[in-house]
C-alpha cells in the first residue's frame, strides 16, 4: 500500500514511535527512524520487513538539529511522504514545584517540534499533492489529570496544531490528525508503574491494575501495534478525507 512512500517517525527507537515505524514498514514505507538510546536494534528490525531504513539522532528539543533531520530524510529518500510527530517526554510535579527547565523541554519536544517538523514536511507533501501527517498526542490532549501541567498542556496544543494543520491543507491531498492514546505500556509508562509499586509496596502486576482502574475502564493497555494499525489507517485511501481529528484510543477513558 505504501511502497516508495518515506515515513519520518520522531522518538521512534522504542515504544509508540516504534510500533508505528513497524506498521508503516510492513506496507512498504521506507522509514527514517529518530531518537536517544540504541538505533542499531530498531534499525534491524525495520530492516528485516524488507525496507529500506535510515536513523537520524536530532534532538527534538532543537529546530536546528530538526532541520538537519529533515534534510537528511528528503537527501536520502527523496522526499518525507508520512510524518509522525511522536517524540515526547514526561515530568510530574505539581504547578508550584514544577522546574522551570523541565516546563521548557517538554514543551520544546512535546509541542514545538512536531511544528518545526511539519512547517519543514509541508512544502514537498504540497508540491507532490499528497501527504500524511500524524501527531502522536495522547489521552491528555483531550482531558487533564494533576501534576501533569506541561504534558497536558503540551499535548493540548499538539491538538490544536492538527487541527489548524488540517483546514490550511484541506482542499489538498494533504492531510493532519492526531491519535490520542490512553494508557500504553511503554517504557515511559512502566517507569511510573515500577514507581506505583514502591510507593505503595505492590507487585508490578497490582501496580499495573490499580494504574489502570483509576482511568481506563477497559482494564487493558493500548499497544504500540494497535496504534501503528490506526496510523495505516490513516495513509490509507480510506482515510483521504479524515482530517483534523483527535482520535482516542483509550479503553473507554474520555467515555466517563
Amino acid at each position: 500500500m505504501l511502497q516508495g512512500k518515506t515515513a519520518l517517525v520522531t522518538g521512534s527507537t522504542s515504544g509508540i514511535g516504534l510500533g508505528i515505524a513497524k506498521a508503516l514498514a510492513k506496507q512498504g514505507a521506507n522509514i527514517v527512524l529518530n531518537g536517544f538510546g540504541d538505533a542499531e536494534g530498531p534499525k534491524a528490525e525495520i530492516a528485516e520487513l524488507g525496507v529500506k531504513v535510515a536513523y537520524h539522532g536530532a534532538d527534538m528539543s532543537k529546530a536546528s538539529e530538526i532541520e538537519a533531520m529533515m534534510k537528511f530524510a528528503a537527501d536520502t529518500f527523496g522526499r518525507v511522504d508520512i510524518l509522525v510527530n511522536n517524540a515526547g517526554i514526561q515530568h510530574v510535579a505539581k504547578i508550584e514545584d514544577f522546574p522551570i527547565e523541565r516546563w521548557d523541554a517538554i514543551i520544546a519536544i512535546n509541542l514545538s517540534s512536531a511544528f518545526h517538523a511539519t512547517r519543514l514536511a509541508l512544502p514537498a507533501m504540497k508540491a507532490a499533492n499528497w501527504g500524511r501527517i500524524i501527531n502522536v498526542a495522547s489521552i491528555h490532549g483531550l482531558v487533564g489529570s494533576a501534576e501533569k501541567s506541561a504534558y497536558v498542556a503540551a499535548k493540548h496544543g499538539v491538538v490544536g496544531l492538527t487541527k489548524v494543520t488540517a483546514l490550511e491543507n484541506a482542499t489538498t491531498g494533504v492531510t493532519c490528525n492526531a491519535i490520542c492514546p490512553g494508557w500504553v505500556l511503554t517504557p515511559l509508562v512502566q517507569k511510573q508503574v515500577d514507581a506505583k509499586a514502591v510507593a505503595m509496596g505492590l507487585s508490578n502486576e497490582e501496580a499495573k491494575k490499580q494504574l489502570l482502574q483509576e482511568k481506563e475502564p477497559s482494564m487493558q493497555f493500548t499497544t504500540p501495534e494497535e496504534l501503528g494499525e490506526l496510523a495505516v489507517f490513516f495513509c490509507s485511501a480510506a482515510g483521504n478525507n479524515v482530517r483534523g481529528v483527535a482520535w482516542n484510543m483509550d479503553g473507554g477513558w474520555t467515555a466517563q
